[in-house]
């Protein structure tokens, strides 16, 4: 019997692919993206309800517990699901070695600071921090 697979024996005996974490990546993907659909609507009529409402109007409806925590989960999932697409194009076309590493990093850091000011603003307008 041929054993034609691509796999190395190590990655057989394992179940892993060249990657080692592909499917967690897909997967976190999916959910991510499944999770923003509904989040996403929310934040639009949350957005066109406050566009021409007043500045008290805003401050009292964003520091409502009920919508700051579809904010905050809006928030973290559109980071995470920003990060982890970014990062898919960056492995895929970013030939250098040196310069895909730096980018992902880059990639990171950026996801990072863009979570953690959102996050500040909305903790801020609720908890008065």
């Amino acid at each position: 019997m041929s054993n034609k697979s691509l796999k190395t024996p190590l990655g057989r005996v394992r179940g892993l692919g060249a990657a080692k974490s592909g499917t967690q990546h897909f997967w976190l993907q999916r959910l991510t993206g499944v999770a923003l659909v509904p989040l996403t609507v929310i934040f639009v009529f949350t957005v066109i309800y406050l566009a021409r409402a007043s500045q008290t109007t805003v401050i009292a409806t964003l520091s409502s517990p009920l919508i700051a925590i579809f904010l905050y989960l809006f928030i973290i999932a559109g980071v995470i699901h920003m990060r982890a697409g970014m990062q898919v194009i960056i492995e895929d076309y970013v030939e250098k070695e040196e310069l895909k590493i730096a980018a992902v990093m880059a990639n990171t850091f950026f996801a990072i600071f863009i979570g953690a000011a959102c996050l500040y603003a909305l903790l801020k307008l609720n908890f008065g921090i």
